[in-house]
């Protein structure tokens, strides 16, 4: 396959999917190498960005998306009579902050770095899919683990969780505060002000 039709093909297959879709797959499917498909991405992102498209196509981990340029979101918002999406709440961020750095995590291990209920906040998240349940842990009562999602990787503009800034020195507070801590301001670092804040109780 010629790489104009090999492109044309990773258009449609993301057109058409509307969502993420695994590299391996697209692969698979073209038969081609994954790294044949990330460059001809790659060159199909630089593209849609130089011709100043209204559409991206943008890399999640081990996976591709096309998406709406975000400097015409206020236009598609208002086209389609969408409303933009509330901030995080401290408490929202504290949580995804804590998922995002150290995960898999169970709420417990949440509860346990912020030092609060955080049953409310995981709820929320994950009803904005921006963290989900990855399995379980092998422990009494098999609890729940939690990870980040494409929606996450999207939301805060990075292509993988790698791309997370580093977290700062550690200093002299105890070390559940210090991992809350180096996290939210690593995180918010990241995010600035692209990330979405929801508007619940803190928790």
């Amino acid at each position: 396959m010629e790489l104009r039709e090999l492109k044309g093909a990773i258009e449609g297959i993301l057109f058409a999917a509307g969502e993420p879709v695994r590299i391996d797959r697209i692969a698979a499917v073209l038969a081609a190498e994954p790294d044949l498909i990330c460059d001809a991405a790659a060159s199909i992102a630089d593209e849609l960005s130089y011709n100043g498209s209204g559409i991206r196509l943008i890399r999640l981990d081990n996976m591709l998306q096309l998406c709406s340029a975000p400097e015409y979101a206020d236009y598609i918002r208002a086209a389609l009579e969408t409303r933009k999406p509330p901030k995080l709440s401290q408490a929202a961020l504290e949580v995804l902050s804590v998922v995002a750095y150290f995960q898999p995590v169970t709420r417990a291990y949440i509860e346990s770095v912020r030092g609060v209920d955080s049953s409310y906040t995981v709820s929320v998240l994950e009803e904005r899919g921006l963290i989900e349940p990855c399995g379980h842990l092998d422990a009494p009562g098999r609890p729940t683990i939690f990870r980040t999602t494409p929606t996450f990787l999207r939301t805060f503009g990075l292509s993988s969780l790698q791309e997370l800034p580093e977290l700062p020195e550690e200093g002299e507070e105890s070390e559940d505060q210090i991992k809350l801590q180096s996290s939210i301001d690593a995180l918010s670092k990241a995010a600035e002000d692209t990330q979405p804040e929801e508007t619940e109780e803190t928790q």
